[in-house]
């Protein structure tokens, strides 16, 4: 494979992941479903990557090397390395500038957008389960809860699902 087209693919699927393994679905779906190699040459470089020390993100380096020899393994690297450096590249730009009105601004509309978005995803979620009246129960209990700052948001979920399992097997 192009070592350039394998640096894209994981450099794209490292910056919508959220670390460690969390690349793996995005890149079995590009690499093995692509045919550019096989599921066994993909378990080989996870299981790599479990026995290599070090963080378990560089997992993706002995699959660049598998898939491309050395350029692949470089390309996987810098795929890799990149996100979070464009992360501190943007924190210490924002530390510059985050006291303009402008940027104030920007980040409560992102704030609010991000409440909008939140606020659909959770309609259509709800839209697809039933409401019955201990469900209502439970999320209005879990929402006090969680508003009240005064019980762990572990707690509140765990103590929701518990609820959920108990009530299916009545």
């Amino acid at each position: 494979m192009n070592p350039v087209r394998l640096f894209l693919l994981i450099l794209r699927s490292s910056l919508l992941s959220t670390g460690g393994f969390g690349n793996v679905p995005a890149l079995h779906t590009d690499l093995v479903g692509g045919g550019v190699t096989s599921d066994a040459t993909f378990a080989e470089s996870l299981a790599i990557g479990q026995i290599s020390p070090g963080p378990n993100g560089l997992w993706v380096v002995s699959l660049g090397f598998l898939v491309s020899g050395w350029a692949g393994a470089l390309a996987a690297t810098l795929a890799v390395v990149l996100p979070p450096l464009l992360v501190l590249l943007v924190e210490r730009l924002y530390n510059r500038v985050q006291d303009h009105p402008a940027v104030e601004g920007f980040i409560r509309g992102l704030s609010l957008a991000v409440v909008g978005v939140f606020l659909v995803v959770m309609g259509r979620l709800l839209a697809g389960f039933r409401h019955d009246s201990l469900a209502l129960t439970v999320a209005a209990v879990a929402c006090g809860l969680g508003l009240s700052k005064r019980v762990p948001v572990l707690f509140v979920v765990l103590g929701s699902a518990i609820v959920g399992i108990v009530a299916s097997k009545m």
